[in-house]
């Protein structure tokens, strides 16, 4: 498919008073090197926040990211930093753009330099082990003062900076925060739809890693579409059981935020989740898996709190399980799928929506 040249959504004039909103991106890998561009390209003065004084300079001399986005020339408006009291100061907006695993961390950084007016952004996609919680609800435990909504949903940041149409999610309880976000990032390649089952949404890309390494390793091992189809859709199945016993609404998982996420991370080499399954599938092992990827790939984590909590509560989660047992109780992929295929049967649509009477 043909890139299009990206362009302005909103025109200035309707924009109004939002030229003089402060944004700060806080995370330098690729989505939030991709969110900060595109909320500069629609002329919002923006400050992208990372930890390595070597990864700004690298972007001071080059124009743009080739750690993680090579190629992708930054808008020259866009302001950077490491430092966090300068990137939060008077901010309006701030996108939390980094791993689940140093969430919280930053969150207790950034509590005392926000006023209770900023709106908090979450594009994690993670859960965080001690707690079970996701990231939305670390921001609303550390910084209680702010509103708070997820951005979520197909969103591979490289072909984002391809400038590949694409669409993503703003979820929140508030409105006038889903039409916040909406202002900042629409496109005519970036189309945002709002939602207000923030947890769901969340949990949708949390869990949706794990199905990426599954599929990663069905297609090491040169599966049929057949096979490729039932994997996709029994994991889409796992995902709302799982969700809709915690309490999220299982129709969100039909939207961009679930089955949208989902087809795109189990069937891109792009994903790094899909990577370090196909690496599994090939023998690998989990720690040869990481080293070749060489990100942070979220489903790892995931896996392991999810069959956790799964067997808590009591949920049916055969994919989450067996995957569980390849990566860390040393079952052969053969017979994780054997254990599978062999796994007590169960209904296909769990899920229906009764006509009103």
């Amino acid at each position: 498919m043909q890139c299009i040249k990206p362009r302005i959504l909103l025109e200035r004039s309707q924009l109004e008073n939002t030229s003089k909103l402060k944004i700060a991106v806080l995370g330098g890998g690729s989505f939030g090197t991709a969110i900060a561009n595109m909320v500069a390209e629609n002329n919002y003065s923006v400050t992208l926040w990372m930890r390595s004084e070597d990864s700004l300079k690298q972007i001071e001399s080059t124009g743009e990211n080739s750690n993680y986005l090579p190629g992708y020339q930054l808008n020259k408006s866009l302001n950077l930093t490491t430092d966090l009291n300068y990137a939060l100061q008077q901010v309006d907006v701030v996108f939390f753009a980094v791993p689940s695993s140093s969430f919280r961390k930053l969150a207790r950084r950034a509590k005392d330099l926000l006023s209770s007016d900023t709106l908090l952004i979450s594009t994690a996609k993670g859960i965080e082990a001690d707690s079970f919680m996701l990231p939305s609800q670390i921001l609303e435990e550390e910084i209680p003062q702010c509103e708070v909504g997820v951005v979520s949903g197909p969103n591979l940041a490289a072909e984002i900076a391809q400038f590949q149409i694409t669409a993503t999610v703003i979820a929140s309880e508030s409105d006038a925060l889903c039409a916040r976000v909406q202002e900042l990032l629409a496109s005519n390649y970036f189309r945002v739809y709002a939602n207000h089952d923030r947890y769901g949404v969340e949990l949708a890309g949390a869990l949706k890693n794990i199905y990426a390494i599954v599929a990663g390793i069905a297609e090491s091992m040169n599966a049929g579409q057949n096979t490729k189809s039932v994997v996709l859709t029994r994991s889409l199945a796992e995902m709302s059981r799982f969700a809709a016993q915690l309490g999220a609404n299982p129709l969100t998982f039909l939207g961009l935020s679930g089955v949208g996420d989902l087809y795109v991370t189990c069937t891109s080499p792009l994903s790094r989740n899909f990577r370090i399954g196909n690496a599994l599938g090939r023998g690998e092992s989990l720690e040869q898996a990481v080293a070749s990827v060489g990100q942070i790939a979220e489903g790892i984590n995931t896996t392991k709190l999810v069959k956790q909590k799964s067997e808590q509560l009591g949920i049916y989660m055969p994919l989450a399980s067996g995957l569980y047992s390849t990566m860390f109780e040393g079952l052969s992929v053969v017979e994780s799928l054997k254990a599978m295929m062999l796994a007590e049967q169960n209904t296909d649509v769990e899920f229906t929506v009764k006509a009103n009477d």
